[in-house]
């Protein structure tokens, strides 16, 4: 299968402008991204977020006094062609560093790959990716710290034990792929430490495009609550196929990739009211109003303007334009381009980016976690004014990022 390769360099006006020992060869940036398929909405926002990351950088003089220049493709959300984009990246357009995949089942896909060449790179927003390989030259730009399948989770369940009455029974479904299996993983772990008992726990396909199936089955198994490892089209469908068939459990969520879009919650709408949700990474609350943050978001936003692609950028802007900064900070601190170098900087450093000091632990995951659990409350209508309402969208864990309280059981909040 043929893949098309979409280099935006963004330097040649820098380069025209830049004094003469700026004007060098350039810094290549090789990543892939999923800009079609499953993750193409949320792909689009971490490469709007890496333009600007490499326009800023160029601006104040690039690194290591060259230019940067990106160089990435599509892998249409498609394990299967992060090798090859990898080593295409590595031995035919020479690039010096690497970024991503984005994606669990991508970055997974394309660690042998790296580790093969020795090559470091920033995974982003991957779960557990680098769990069965322990490769030391990855790290992860997601807070999910040193036991990632249990804290993509871990506040789901600590939300739902805090009920009254307490839920006694859940079920747990998900997409039969690296994430969902990662995601699953840590919910059947937690759900078994919180003492509830598991009626149903299953994984449907991936591609599947009607879940109003698997709603159905679970809805037979009277589960207090319910937790749903699901990708972008996933979520859709399956909150669409639990109005439907109406499934209203205590409590109801997961790891909800879609609820993370906007275009597509813009979809579901009022139908995502009382839905729990642990895969939220950046909302947009006083404590994680981080130096520069506020910036790179209006910058997105107004680039973002005529790309159909999100128009806030929350939960994956940030986290793009964070990964280029780490990279950044590492050449810089070591000036060097050698991989290992960089790795072995990574690890014993702590980073300074738009989403918070950060450091790496196991794995190459975040020494510390900081995951926040969101419900959806009071939403009438299907309008970006609502979606941008810190009323509606409401952070009900931990208590240090609270803005609001848990609507329960599910059928108060819808």
């Amino acid at each position: 299968m043929s893949l098309t390769s979409r280099v935006k360099a963004g330097f040649l006006g820098f380069l025209l402008m830049a004094s003469p020992a700026l004007a060098a060869d350039p810094i290549k940036v090789g990543f892939s991204l999923g800009l079609t398929g499953a993750n193409a909405p949320n792909g689009g926002q971490l490469l709007l977020a890496l333009e600007i990351w490499r326009d800023d950088l160029n601006a104040k003089g690039g690194l290591l006094g060259r230019p940067v220049e990106i160089v990435y493709y599509d892998d249409q959300t498609n394990p299967s062609n992060e090798t090859t984009i990898y080593s295409k990246l590595i031995n035919v357009d020479k690039v010096d560093l690497l970024l991503g995949p984005y994606g669990t089942n991508q970055i997974s896909a394309a660690l042998p790959t790296l580790a093969q060449r020795n090559m470091t790179t920033i995974g982003m927003l991957g779960t557990a990716a680098n769990a069965g390989i322990h490769y030391k030259n990855y790290f992860s730009m997601i807070p999910l710290g040193p036991d990632p399948k249990r804290e993509f989770s871990r506040g789901f369940f600590a939300v739902a034990v805090e009920q009254t009455p307490k839920p006694t029974t859940v079920a747990i479904v998900g997409n039969d792929a690296e994430f969902g299996k990662n995601s699953t993983d840590g919910a059947r772990e937690n759900a078994k430490a919180a003492g509830l008992k598991i009626v149903y726990d299953e994984r449907y396909p991936p591609m599947t495009a009607d879940l109003t199936p698997v709603a159905r089955a679970v809805k037979a198994t009277n589960p207090d609550i319910v937790f749903v490892a699901a990708y972008p089209p996933d979520t859709v469908s399956f909150v669409h196929a639990a109005h439907e068939v109406g499934l209203q459990p205590k409590m109801m969520g997961g790891t909800m990739i879609g609820l993370l879009a906007t275009p597509l919650k813009l979809k579901m709408g009022p139908e995502m009211n009382g839905y729990v949700n642990n895969a939220e990474v950046f909302v947009p609350i006083p404590t994680f109003n981080f130096p520069g943050v506020k910036d790179v978001l209006a910058k997105y936003r107004e680039q973002a303007k005529g790309r159909g692609i999100d128009p806030f950028g929350y939960n994956f802007a940030p986290y793009g334009y964070a990964a280029g900064q780490v990279l950044a900070q590492a050449v810089e601190a070591t000036k060097s381009l050698d991989h290992g170098k960089l790795a072995d900087y990574m690890h014993a450093h702590e980073f300074d980016t738009v989403v918070g000091k950060l450091n790496f632990g196991k794995d190459g995951e975040w020494a510390t976690p900081r995951m926040v659990v969101t419900q959806w409350q009071g939403l009438k209508e299907h309008s970006l004014d609502e979606l941008n309402d810190p009323k509606k969208w409401v952070v009900v864990w931990p208590k240090e990022h609270r803005t609001g309280d848990l609507l329960y059981p599910f059928s108060q909040a819808k």
